[in-house]
This record gives C-alpha cells, structure tokens and sequence, in this order.
C-alpha cells in the first residue's frame, strides 16, 4: 500500500513514539505528533482566530497552553502536507476527534492496550541522561553501568514526572480525557486493537499485519 493514513493510540508508556518511528519507516510516511507540528508552524498567523496572541510561537514563549482551536489548526496544516502520515498524540480528547474527521479519512486506528500496572512500571523505571536525553529504562534496557549513560557518561536522573504519583496522575488524566477517543473509533473499520504488553518486535508484527490489512 502507498501512503497510508495511520492513527495510534494509547496512554503513556504504551510505545506509540517506538512504534510510530517503525511505522514512518516501513511505509514511508511523516511521523507527526502535536509538538514536533507545534515547533514546525510555531509563526503561523492565527490572528483570524480571536486569541489572545497572532501566533502559536508567543503561547509557547510565554509558557501558556495554546488553545485547542490553534492545536486544531496546526495539525490540519501539517496533515496537508503530509503524503501519508502516522499521527500521535492527537487527538487527546473527543472534541479534537471530532475535528480530525474534518481534516482527513483515516485508513487505520491503531490502539496500544497496556495494563495500568504494567505502564506504571515502564514509566517509574525510566532514567534519562541530564547530559545528552539519551532514554534508559532500570529493566527493559539498562546502562551497562548503573546510573551512568553509555553514551556520553552523564548522570542518569529519573524525571519529576516520572515519579509513582505523577505517573498514577497523567494515567488518570488520560482515562478522563482520551480513553473515551478510542471509544469513539472502536466502529472504524480500520480500528485494530492490539496486545501492548508483548515484546516490542511482537507488537510490531500485529501492527504491521493490520496496516497491510487496512491500508490500500
């Protein structure tokens, strides 16, 4: 198939980012999420949509949300331009579903189902390097020596937001706000459940078994 349109769900820790690159790879398409089409169209004019500033850049500069209306607008330009994509980390709500459907025909939803349990334990065991952002995890992929990057020697922290509390919180904001998304796609005909759980080479077998499936 050529140019397939995918979406992929799941809460945090469930692998959309490592599936995503696979994706974008295999079939050839744009790997879009809401920052990196934020970063790309942060001096978009949006000064004919009655907010507060004329372009996304001055929310980001002032450390302020953007509104939905401006995310809305954001990624619609970045699907425009996109032969192809696999789109992640949107839309997180049902009101930004239900824009989406304006803005193009999805061949395939993916959903990643991953226990709470499960994706507490990915989140609170992961370890950042402070120095160059290179990702670790104390179990799934460890340093070869504990606490220091491979790549560079810097010191690995656990980030603020990964801590059991913070990580329990952003589980729960995502049950509120876009579980009720994936709900919402469970009547597509290209929605396609899978086992979030298994090793991330079994997963990447289920998902690119439904893309051939559903993508033409």
């Amino acid at each position: 198939m050529s140019n397939p349109r995918i979406l992929i769900l799941g809460p945090p820790g469930a692998g959309k980012g490592t599936q995503s690159a696979n994706l974008a790879d295999a079939y050839g398409v744009e790997h879009i999420t809401t920052g990196d089409a934020l970063r790309a169209n942060k001096d978009m004019d949006i000064s004919d949509m009655d907010t507060e500033y004329d372009t996304p850049r001055e929310y980001m500069e002032a450390g302020d949300l953007v509104p939905d209306a401006v995310v809305n607008a954001i990624v619609d330009e970045a699907l425009s331009q996109a032969d192809g994509f696999v789109l992640d980390g949107y839309p997180r709500n049902l009101e930004q579903a239900e824009e989406l459907e304006g803005m193009t025909d999805l061949d395939v939803i993916l959903s990643l189902s991953v226990s709470r349990e499960e994706l507490v334990d990915r989140l609170t065991g992961r370890r950042v390097c402070d120095n160059c952002g290179a990702n670790y995890h104390v179990e799934f992929s460890p340093p070869e020596e504990e606490g220091v990057c491979d790549e560079c020697g810097g010191d690995l922290i656990q980030r603020d937001d990964d801590n059991e509390e913070s990580v329990r919180n952003r589980l729960d904001v995502f049950d509120e706000n876009t579980a009720p998304v994936i709900e919402h796609y469970e009547s597509h005909a290209g929605f396609v459940s899978i086992d979030g759980e298994q090793t991330p080479d079994e997963v990447w077998t289920d998902i690119e078994a439904a893309v051939d499936e559903h993508a033409e």
